[in-house]
């Protein structure tokens, strides 16, 4: 890229910007060292954009002025690069931060993209260029941008999942009308740009690691796919506390390994047949499908997990399986042979026990059809819950302590909140991801943690999209059915390992008898039918619709206060009823939102002059 060191003059602006009517700001680019009231912030946190290595996103967070700094590196730059947030990863309606030339100048500005993808330069700037510079490593362009700048064009960055595209652009721009981001074909990567702030816990001196790592595979040369390996435990484990899980990743593969479970298979099974391959082939054994006790959970971009000083998750001993399942994730766009690959997740554990056991918690819905999604839906929400009777009748008095989450749902999901309920207000936030993403499955540890008292509910609600289906899709273990849970990590453990509830299936017999009344059909309750037919049968039209999210608002509710025996707690809990919310919890304001103005500083034109090239 070549820069000059002339300034900028009016003419050059009116030519180039002659069609834009907002106000603009144009920052041309070059060795620009920044201003001495800008500290070069320490970026702790790094992720690769592109399969292929050329781009990659580092960052950092300031929660006292809520701002979020970023740095992109380039490894070989063109004519500039293009980086943008939006709610699912389109590449219209997104919030752009543009560097691009025009064969003479580099310019740097905030922009947003209409619903065709074409871009328009912001009125607001809201991105402050704070470096850029050249090495042999690359090029680097450092800024920063607020959480929320109170700009209709901008994307609020919040603790939840942010869909991040990208692209290169590879000829000079002469004005960013011409560009249209949808035909630069952007890449696509998520990642969780804010984290907790809290000092990690330190490692106790008498710590031990366990690699639990894929077997020398050879990627698939296929885009999407998910690899299973069977992994046991040494005979006659004892009991210990993991207190830290990170990732290991095999070197050049940072960009293709998308994300890594471990999980621990049902202790009721004295075996587990040796298996390592597809987890979608149907050679894949069936008892690998009981192998869902999560024990460590990793993805793309994802930081070592620690658990709290005073708690630790229990590997070995009495109660224990010692047959863990490996699963990975390997996303291969660039469809690459004869890759190998030996990642997996590295546990930390110590013989030395802590205070608590630490425990994993089912919130959500029970998996079963009844259950069900209509198609083409846009938006449709499902909720689970976690009832004050079962949290009365399961937990300790002092009650436990969440700190971390990690929420789940299969393709149709698009949202996720789980929140704490007292008295029928809802008093804290549990986890909530707006932009929830099926392939962006990561254990988030909360920023604070949140008690649950006995008496307590958890209410867990999952937004769905099925606009491209034709058929009712029903809850159940399939890809193609759904799920919606909440996967909650507290101490002290207790016996209660799974609060789930469904839609009492008396009532649903009443809305299938309904609706097929009103279509002009006989209902059947031939013995044999399925529930999953029954949904088969129904024209789905917006009456059909209504009505069963009515059902599911409304009617009462069969618990599942499980043990960890799988057996329920005693108690009647069929036929309870829905907890009620009688206030919502709001969130704060923004810093934009109490000044009553934009976030935005450079709100009159702004010229950097550069003063070397590139």
């Amino acid at each position: 890229m070549r820069l000059l060191n002339k300034d900028l003059c009016l003419q050059d602006v009116t030519l180039m910007y002659l069609t834009v009517l907002a106000t603009v700001v144009v920052l041309l680019v070059a060795s620009y060292q920044a201003p001495a009231v800008h500290s070069r912030p320490a970026l702790a946190y790094h992720i690769p954009l592109d399969p292929s290595g050329q781009l990659e996103l580092s960052w950092n967070i300031s929660y006292p002025t809520q701002e979020v700094y970023l740095e992109l590196k380039v490894k070989e730059l063109h004519h500039g690069v293009l980086l943008g947030m939006s709610d699912r990863g389109e590449p219209t309606n997104a919030d752009l931060v543009l560097l691009w030339d025009d064969g003479h100048k580099s310019y740097f500005g905030d922009a947003w993209s209409d619903n065709e993808g074409r871009v328009m330069l912001d009125a607001q700037q809201d991105y402050e260029l704070l470096e850029t510079h050249q090495s042999t490593e690359g090029f680097f362009l450092l800024f920063k941008r607020p959480f929320s700048t109170c700009d209709p064009h901008d994307y609020i960055i919040e603790a939840r999942t942010v869909h991040i595209i990208y692209a290169m652009l590879e000829r000079p721009i002469l004005s960013l009308h011409e560009l249209n981001i949808s035909h630069l074909q952007p890449g696509i990567q998520r990642v969780l740009l804010l984290r907790p702030d809290a000092p990690s816990p330190a490692l106790p001196r008498d710590v031990r690691t366990l690699e639990v790592l894929a077997p020398d595979v050879i990627i698939p040369t296929q885009e999407t796919t998910y690899w299973c390996h069977i992994y046991q435990l040494p005979p006659n484990m004892p009991k210990n506390h993991i207190v830290m899980y990170e990732s290991v990743i095999t070197p050049g593969n940072e960009a293709i390994v998308h994300h890594i479970e471990v999980f621990e298979c049902s202790p009721q099974m004295d075996t587990v047949p040796q298996y390592s391959g597809s987890c979608d082939s149907k050679m894949k054994p069936r008892k690998l499908n009981y192998c869902r006790h999560v024990l460590a959970a990793w993805a793309l971009g994802a930081e070592p997990f620690y658990y709290p000083a005073d708690a630790g998750l229990p590997l070995g001993g009495e109660g224990s399986s010692r047959f863990l399942r490996l699963e990975v994730h390997y996303h291969n766009p660039l469809l690459i042979s004869g890759r190998r690959d030996s990642s997996g997740i590295r546990l930390w554990y110590t013989p030395s026990l802590r205070r608590f056991d630490a425990g994993i918690m089912e919130l959500g819905l029970v998996y079963t059809p009844v259950m069900a999604i209509p198609p083409r839906q846009r938006s449709f929400q499902l909720t689970g819950y976690c009832t004050a009777k079962c949290t009365q009748t399961a937990l300790p008095v002092g009650g436990v302590h969440i700190f971390a989450s990690q929420l789940h749902t299969h393709l149709a999901g698009l949202g996720v909140r789980t929140v704490l309920v007292r008295g029928g207000r809802e008093v804290d936030v549990v986890q909530e991801d707006k932009h929830f993403s099926t392939h962006y499955q990561i254990i988030r540890v909360l920023k604070k943690m949140v008690t649950v008292l006995p008496g307590d509910a958890l209410v867990t609600k999952c937004t769905y999209n099925t606009e491209d289906r034709n058929k009712a899709t029903v809850g159940g273990f399939g890809i193609m059915e759904e799920m919606c849970v909440n996967y909650v990590h507290y101490y002290p453990r207790t016996q209660l390992e799974l609060c789930k509830s469904h839609v009492d299936t008396d009532y649903l017999q009443k809305y299938f008898s309904l609706i097929n009344r009103f279509q002009g059909r006989e209902s059947c309750s031939c013995p044999g039918t399925t529930v999953e037919e029954q949904f088969s049968l129904l024209s789905w039209d917006g009456f059909s619709g209504e009505v069963l999210n009515s059902l599911y608002l409304t009617s009462p509710i069969s618990m599942h206060c499980n043990q960890s025996t799988a057996e329920l707690f005693p108690g009647e809990w069929e036929k309870q009823e829905i907890p009620v919310v009688t206030a919502e919890l709001q969130r704060a304001p923004y810093p934009c939102e109490l000044s009553g103005r934009a976030s935005s500083q450079n709100d009159n034109p702004t010229e950097v002059r550069s003063n070397g090239s590139v």
